[in-house]
């Protein structure tokens, strides 16, 4: 994106952001902008659960649908939402995520994320 002051942003026509903070920003057709805000903060244990998550979630959607995955995505999407409005998973949420998991291991097993999300579990005590 270009000004028409020599870089400036001040001149007419040109596009000048002072500051921006907490704030997500597109400019063109077709972008997808989000501004994910943690309610409270997320501890390590519970920031490297949500990344496992979201990972297991993006592989999930290239296997074949079985009511055990559908099941496992259903509980990954709650997890996350769980995470991202209280900052962390509670001991319910992630006892049902255990037994999602455990139910699905064979169509995730072979999956790297897989194994990154039950190993956020173990460190979360649950």
């Amino acid at each position: 994106m270009g000004t028409t002051d020599g870089g400036t942003g001040t001149g007419s026509g040109g596009t000048y952001i002072g500051s921006a903070s907490n704030s997500a920003i597109s400019v063109g057709d077709n972008n997808k902008v989000s501004n994910e805000v943690v309610s409270a903060p997320v501890d390590g244990g519970h920031r490297e659960l949500l990344r496992a998550v979201r990972e297991l979630r993006e592989d999930l959607a290239r296997l074949v649908v079985t009511p055990e995955t559908r099941a496992l995505r259903e509980e990954l999407d709650g997890a996350e939402e769980e995470i991202r409005s209280t900052g962390q998973a509670g001991a319910t949420r992630r006892e049902s995520l255990r037994r999602r998991f455990q139910d699905a291991a064979t169509a995730v097993g072979a999956l790297a994320s897989g194994a990154a999300l039950g190993q956020a579990l173990a460190a979360l005590g649950g």
